[in-house]
């Protein structure tokens, strides 16, 4: 059979093709489809990726638990932020008004009532209305943390320092600090316990906007003061006895690991081994303008892996929202998108989206959903996860009777640094 063709239906066969590909390229775009010609794994987009990548079941079922435990701490915060009440405790009304922001998807009465391990509610008489206090447990676990906290603070103050001399202009806004203060371990009072306290380490002076604050490093460290955590593993690894690494090798390595499912070809593993041996510049070295050449960009994108990496380090738990550590990447000057950097790199990063949540680990640190090298503050709020994940076993057949207890204060406390963490992504 023969197709005959005129001049108008070619013209309009063009255009069709034109249309198709005009959509497949604006598609694209509201995708978030870029190719990035610097990964050492990917070859669709982001979103692609994120939809079908190699899961691990591991960090996955943590993440499970963990989603419902970024809520507890928040009610939480705002319990402990009513000290002159005896016991500290805010209202269930108070709770409810509250629900949609904190995400309480059935409502805060029910969700306080799923953790009786964690929340007590009580009713007052002065008040007339149900309140809601921690349980004598959660309040020991709360202590527990504070105190370890304090007992770290030497180590925190270096935590800040080596955070502040891996940025360009050694110094950072204070609301980015703000950001992670629980991820780094920092007091709640840290303005004043840590910042104040340390004249000689740091300076607070006013930004370029009104009411900001930028936090300075008064004397930057010289190049090499510090150590990154992957030149210690790169250490440890040659001088171990068995060691069978090559030094040419390793020296530019990070360790990797993947996830049980993901299937590595010959040709990743290339890749991998390729992108292990490029030169890069350390997180604490200073490095200059680099032209947008394609060797360039490759050494631009390994020392972000760098900073990451030793950003990450640097946590209590080594984990972090990616949304929390995206409000760095102009001050580390990472010219990348972040995300994409923890999906090109599986065998360093571990991305989970559980929860509507973009919460990126380090692989390294992580042994059977565990820290490998446990730390005071982490073994605290790991004990406040495990009454969490209590649920409501364990409970007593008869309930104990609830006590009246008169309070004094009312509930106008300052909510938004509590809820600052539990933002409209979670």
């Amino acid at each position: 059979m023969i197709f005959r063709f005129n001049g108008r239906t070619q013209i309009v066969l063009n255009s069709a093709l034109m249309a198709k590909q005009l959509l497949k390229s604006v598609l694209n775009r509201l995708n978030g489809s870029h190719f990035n010609a610097n990964s050492v794994v990917r070859s669709i987009s982001s979103v692609q990726y994120v939809a079908t990548r190699a899961r691990d079941p591991t960090f996955e079922k943590y993440m499970d638990n963990y989603k419902n435990f970024v809520k507890v701490i928040a009610i939480q915060d705002l319990i402990l932020a009513n000290p002159s009440r005896i016991p500290p405790s805010v209202s269930v009304d108070f709770l409810s008004r509250l629900s949609q922001k904190l995400h309480l998807n059935r409502g805060a009465l029910s969700f306080l009532r799923k953790y009786p391990h964690v929340f007590e509610i009580f009713y007052n008489q002065t008040k007339s209305m149900p309140f809601c206090k921690l349980t004598d447990k959660v309040t020991e676990v709360s202590q527990l943390e504070a105190t370890a906290i304090r007992e770290d603070l030497p180590l925190v103050v270096e935590r800040l320092v080596r955070i502040l001399s891996m940025t360009m202009s050694k110094s950072l806004p204070l609301r980015a600090v703000f950001k992670v203060w629980r991820e780094l371990g920092l007091p709640d009072d840290f303005e004043e316990s840590v910042i104040s306290r340390n004249p000689q380490l740091f300076s607070l002076c006013d930004g370029n906007e009104p009411n900001t604050h930028v936090l300075k490093l008064v004397t930057p460290y010289p190049v090499g003061h510090f150590t990154a955590a992957v030149e210690d593993w790169r250490v440890v690894e040659c001088c171990k006895e068995d060691a069978k690494v090559d030094r040419t090798e390793i020296q530019y390595s990070f360790k990797q690991g993947f996830p049980p499912q993901m299937k590595l070809r010959k040709s990743f593993k290339m890749k991998v081994r390729e992108w292990q041996k490029q030169p890069y510049v350390g997180p604490y070295e200073a490095m200059g303008a680099k032209k947008r050449t394609k060797s360039g960009m490759k050494m631009l994108e390994k020392r972000a892996v760098a900073i990451v990496h030793e950003f990450m380090n640097l946590t209590v738990e080594k984990m972090i929202e990616v949304e929390k550590i995206s409000h760095f990447r102009k001050w580390f000057g990472i010219d990348l998108n972040v995300r994409d950097l923890f999906l090109d790199h599986p065998g360093i990063f571990y991305l989970s989206t559980k929860g509507r949540r973009h919460t990126v680990f380090l692989r390294e640190a992580y042994e059977r959903g565990r820290l490998i090298n446990s730390n005071p503050v982490y073994e605290a709020r790991m004990k406040l996860l495990y009454l969490v994940m209590m649920g409501r076993r364990g409970l007593l057949t008869t309930p104990p009777k609830s006590t009246d207890v008169q309070h004094e204060g009312d509930d106008q406390i300052s909510v938004s640094s509590v809820l600052e963490d539990v933002d409209k992504d979670h």
